[in-house]
């Protein structure tokens, strides 16, 4: 094969610079990819690949409860605040916050919310979650979290791709690149959501950026048909379509060598031969009749409030399961259940609002802890709870709460952490970090993620446009104190 043939094979199958620089990145030892290794991936650029290291987990549900809830008034008991609640923001809490948000430093607003500390590790939790305060000593606090923006969008884009701007992969597609998918039969990589619109600002947090476009997460929506058009008619048989996806695979093939950049077509053959595969194996993964009345209960999904979520949170589970690497699950509000908002964006009316959004994935949440523990799967599931930012301490409006991107709490759990456990702290007013070396990043939270998938944040790489990207663009540290 002549070297101009050998390059032409490599940009076609998506190897070429990018690829395959990445992919000795990914892989360790390697130094380059050997031509049958190099083949191998562009017929199946989904293919198993070895993490650098022995992984901790094996899949990551991802919890992005979208609009940002007031961590203040569920996981941050914050006494001070309470004695304070109607006074000027002290200047001494202010310090470092160089930019307000929307609307400008109101008076302290203290929770309404009453607190209880919960198993051994002793975790507060509000009221409004009742059923999850019963796993606190499965759960893995990270109560220093900090961000940029101060915009919905900006900031759901930064917490789902590292950057403000769209563009980069998703932190599932970093993961569907760097592993590919467990199950030839079902994407790496789905996104779930349980409302009646799509996620905000759609397909850029779940897109591939730069990355070769198979690599991209594939949305289900709720309800009984989360896969649209996913039988064929009756009218046409198994040869029949066998014959139909021959031909698309074709005419795709020679669009491929027209446009040897485009990993569109790529990426677009490999869909309709999943599509053909995921019509067995697809329906049996989402099918929550088979399901029973137990577990549906355990889910919330008993509860008009909550069954919505619950269904999705199960059908998650499910996809755990059937070995789905990445599952992006965006919660919110069915809009025959809400009053005004669909989400947790409280900016006034937080104690409704929260009261709404707290039942709605309350018990869903604390189902699906439960019911991974008592399967096996825990230990090798990470369950993240996150949010693009928090709340602040002041009030807004009279009865809400403005945006924290300074100091807000998350947690995760599952395998490879220390279970019952809390990381850094806010201030005694809940508005920053208190302890700006404890200040864990998107950047940080990605890298630890990575971590458990038993990824090197730094190794994961990519060459774009002759810069050599990774996940966490040239920030990030992996939170070890966290790790068990």
């Amino acid at each position: 094969m002549s070297n101009d043939s050998r390059r032409d094979f490599l940009r076609k199958s998506g190897l070429y610079l990018g690829g395959a620089a990445a992919f000795s990145g990914v892989i360790p030892g390697l130094g380059g990819l050997s031509a049958a290794y190099a083949a191998d991936l562009a017929a199946d650029p989904m293919a198993p690949k070895a993490p650098h290291f022995p992984a901790k987990i094996k899949s990551v549900i991802w919890l992005h409860q979208e609009g940002a809830p007031s961590t203040l008034d569920l996981y941050d008991y914050k006494p001070d605040l309470i004695k304070l609640a109607g006074k000027e923001v002290p200047a001494s809490f202010l310090k470092g916050i160089k930019t307000s948000t929307q609307g400008g430093v109101g008076k302290l607003y203290a929770s309404k919310r009453e607190w209880k500390q919960h198993g051994d590790s002793g975790a507060w939790f509000s009221d409004l979650l009742p059923n999850l305060a019963t796993h606190a000593d499965k759960l893995t606090f990270i109560k220093s979290s900090v961000t940029v923006g101060a915009t919905h969008d900006i900031s759901i884009l930064k917490l789902n791709t590292g950057d403000v701007n769209p563009g980069r992969p998703s932190l599932g597609a970093w993961i569907s690149y760097a592993l590919g998918s467990a199950n030839p039969d079902l994407p790496a990589y789905v996104v779930l959501y349980n409302g009646d619109r799509e996620p905000r600002a759609g397909a850029a947090n779940w897109n591939a950026g730069f990355l070769p476009a198979v690599y991209q997460g594939t949305p289900f929506r709720p309800g009984d048909d989360p896969i649209l058009y996913l039988n064929g008619p009756e009218t046409r048989n198994s040869a029949q379509q066998r014959k139909s996806l021959d031909l698309l695979k074709r005419l795709n093939t020679l669009g491929a060598e027209r446009y040897p950049s485009d990993t569109e077509l790529r990426a677009r053959s490999r869909s309709y031969e999943l599509a053909d595969r995921m019509q067995t194996a697809a329906p049996k993964a989402v099918d929550l009749s088979q399901e029973s009345a137990a577990t549906k209960a355990l889910y919330g999904m008993d509860d008009n409030h909550s069954r919505t979520y619950g269904e999705t949170l199960l059908r998650a589970r499910r996809l755990v399961e059937n070995g789905v690497r990445f599952i992006q699950v965006v919660s919110s509000l069915p809009q025959a259940l809400a009053t005004e908002r669909l989400d947790w964006d409280a900016h006034d009316g937080l104690e409704e609002n929260h009261k709404g959004m707290a039942r709605l994935v309350d018990k869903p949440i604390a189902g699906l802890l439960a019911d991974l523990k008592s399967r096996g799967l825990l230990e090798t599931t990470l369950v993240v709870w996150t949010s693009e930012f928090g709340r602040t301490s002041w009030g807004e409006s009279g009865s809400g709460r403005d945006h924290n991107p300074w100091g807000y709490t998350q947690w995760m759990a599952g395998g490879g952490l220390k279970a019952g456990f809390t990381y850094g702290e806010t201030d005694d007013i809940g508005l920053q970090t208190a302890d700006k070396d404890k200040a864990v990043d998107t950047y940080d939270l990605h890298a630890t993620v990575l971590q458990l998938m038993g990824l090197d944040h730094l190794k994961t790489t990519f060459l774009n446009n002759g810069r050599s990207e990774r996940p966490t663009v040239v920030y990030g540290k992996v939170i070890k104190d966290i790790l068990a």
